[in-house]
């Protein structure tokens, strides 16, 4: 017959508990302040490096999206603010607010044509030369930053990613799997029709046709029907090139 711990037996595993409980405390702790130290000597030796850096960090590109990923490994985001240190020293916060206001033009400005969608590729082209003659150059990975800037203004400006390309919505139009599937289909010659989709995609008529009239109906479309073939295409400017925007104002 077993025996039942008596009371003394239970204090002891209690203060035993609390113990353990106390010294774990007390590790996480030390393990916290150490970590928060290093931190604190990362941020400091990272504005040291932008100190000396800061003409490359404004002026190129590619050394600018490695000090960006350096400020995300100790948890500093120089675009928090336009105001503060960084922008005080780098200039960069005004800089993607600036990004982002180009960008906002060119996209109400392409959206007649496009529905509110345009490749991050064209988007950029468009970009530069807006920027003809400002001091600094600017790559995708510049626009990614300035979009994600714009997420303020509410449901519209996102990126869309469909296979190695990327889209910039500046519309609320939800784009569901169909539609994303049509688009990345029609990347290759950027049209699709109705028999393409169906036999592409393995999908009914019914099917390919209601995702194609609603991306119609979104401005995302353009119909052309004069083939031989007699053949409806579904043209879709936002992946065409960026010849479609000739005569386009983002100036």
């Amino acid at each position: 017959m077993r025996r039942r711990p008596g009371i003394g037996g239970l204090q002891n595993a209690a203060a035993a508990r609390d113990q353990y409980r106390m010294l774990g405390e007390n590790v996480a702790k030390l393990r916290t302040d150490l970590m928060k130290e290093q931190l604190s000597t990362f941020r400091s030796q990272l504005e040291d490096f932008a100190r000396k850096h800061k003409n490359d960090i404004r002026k190129n590109p590619a050394f600018r999206s490695q000090f960006h990923e350096m400020c995300a490994n100790v948890g500093v985001d120089p675009l928090a603010s336009n105001k503060g240190f960084w922008a005080e020293l780098l200039g960069i916060g005004d800089f993607y607010y600036e990004l982002g206001v180009q960008i906002v033009d060119i996209c109400l400005a392409t959206r007649p044509i496009n529905g509110g969608i345009i490749s991050l590729e064209e988007l950029c082209k468009l970009l530069g030369q807006k920027r003809k003659g400002a001091r600094e150059a600017v790559s995708q990975d510049d626009c990614l930053r300035a979009i994600s800037k714009l997420k303020v203004l509410g449901n519209g400006f996102e990126v869309i990613s469909l296979g190695k390309k990327k889209l910039v919505r500046s519309v609320p139009t939800e784009l569901n799997k169909d539609h994303n599937e049509i688009l990345e289909l029609a990347q290759g010659q950027g049209f699709v029709t109705v028999d393409e989709v169906q036999r592409r995609l393995s999908w009914s008529s019914g099917r390919a046709t209601d995702a194609l009239e609603t991306l119609l109906e979104e401005g995302l479309a353009m119909i052309d029907e004069g083939h031989k073939d007699n053949r409806r295409r579904y043209w879709f400017p936002c992946i065409s090139s960026v010849s479609s925007y000739t005569g386009i104002d983002t100036s």
